[in-house]
């Protein structure tokens, strides 16, 4: 036996799940098949959205919460600046199908927040152009995350913890035995008692069947812009954002290099052949949408796209993670199905993992995460 636990894939949730597992077992390895953090993987892209309120299931909130908490220990720990605490603003026509179903959802689960009018947001946040009918609901925890700072920092907590982390090792397979399981790459091969699969747009061709009808790997693109004057998008001024105005939506984020301002286009994700060939430039028809919206949203923002990339992750059919045991009995665990919403509670995420994984304890109110799920 080479251990008793094996992370495959160290990206967002995969390092996560390496670090809190350092914290509970002496014999964890962790396999990347580039290097923690690498540009091509869903961590990239320089930040991802934290926030607090969102509309749909009350149940991610105590995830959320834990996972804000665990953001926290992580800089701690490590010396790095993680989160950059700015707020959050969601943005939308006021009786539109957006802000009404998450101050629902905010009611229920208590979280704080604010409603801002058009005139107060207007007198606030004036960088964003409102229409007529547009409110805004602030987030007084919402924030950026720093991605290859939070995949790096954790796997060099990991390691700090006696984790083994093995790079440029890509996985081709593993098996189940009545022993444990088998993991390969090439021609090498180890046993572990059990593993975690955490490969985002790359973990399918390690899934059972019944999974891989119900996923599938898609392209996420990223866009940036130059301000105008870049003073006004600062962490200090311009919180995080996602608007949903009629027929246009966008998300984005403060300028945290000084320099460019993030602007996407919000719920674009498109099925690719591939992980490893994702289209990194964008489309004729994906630049002009984005054009136009920044236009109208943010006049101070020059409307010319300065840098542009895209990833892969993986999808589940109804959008929901895969975050459990492939079969009740079994040593393989899935921690991977994000569907391009699983950064802000990838520390929450990581320390449920680890613990069940490595059977130090479950969580209840999970089973709309549960592989299982797609059995019935």
């Amino acid at each position: 036996m080479d251990g008793k636990l094996a992370v495959i894939g160290l990206g967002s949730i995969g390092s996560m799940a390496l670090w809190q597992a350092s914290r509970l077992s002496d014999s964890v390895v962790g396999f990347e098949a580039h290097a923690p953090g690498h540009g091509r993987s869903a961590v990239g892209g320089d930040t991802r959205l934290f926030r607090m309120l969102y509309r749909g299931r009350p149940d991610y909130y105590p995830i959320l919460e834990r996972s804000r908490d665990l953001w926290a220990e992580l800089e701690a720990e490590t010396g790095q600046d993680i989160l950059t605490r700015c707020g959050g603003l969601s943005i939308g026509t006021a009786d539109g199908p957006y802000i009404p179903k998450l101050l629902e959802t905010t009611r229920i689960n208590g979280a704080s927040h604010q409603i801002l009018s058009r005139e107060e947001m207007a007198e606030r946040y004036p960088q964003h152009n409102l229409r007529a009918d547009d409110v805004a609901v602030y987030d007084p925890f919402g924030g950026a995350l720093r991605t290859d700072r939070a995949v790096t920092a954790a796997v060099a907590a990991a390691q700090a913890n006696g984790a083994t982390v093995l790079s440029n090792t890509p996985v081709s397979s593993i098996t189940e035995t009545n022993d444990g399981v088998v993991v390969t790459s090439g021609e090498q091969s180890w046993t572990f008692e059990r593993v975690i699969i955490a490969s985002g747009g790359w973990s399918r061709q390690l899934m059972p069947d019944y999974l891989k009808a119900h996923t599938d790997t898609r392209r996420i693109f990223l866009s940036w812009f130059v301000a105008r004057d870049a003073t006004r998008f600062t962490p200090e001024k311009f919180p995080i954002f996602i608007r949903i105005s009629g027929d246009r939506s966008m998300y984005g984020a403060p300028a945290v290099d000084g320099v460019t301002v993030k602007a996407t286009l919000d719920g674009r994700g498109a099925p690719t052949p591939s992980a490893d060939s994702v289209p990194r430039e964008l489309t004729t028809a994906e630049i002009a949408e984005t054009i136009e919206t920044v236009t109208e949203f943010f006049p101070d923002l020059v409307p010319s796209i300065v840098r542009s990339d895209a990833f892969p992750d993986l999808f589940t059919s109804d959008s929901q993670p895969l975050l459990g045991f492939f079969t009740e009995q079994g040593r393989i665990y899935s921690a991977t199905g994000f569907s391009g919403a699983g950064f802000k509670m990838a520390s929450g995420y990581g320390q449920i993992a680890a613990s069940e994984a490595l059977g130090k304890g479950g969580f209840d109110g999970m089973d709309f995460v549960r592989p299982q799920r797609f059995k019935k």
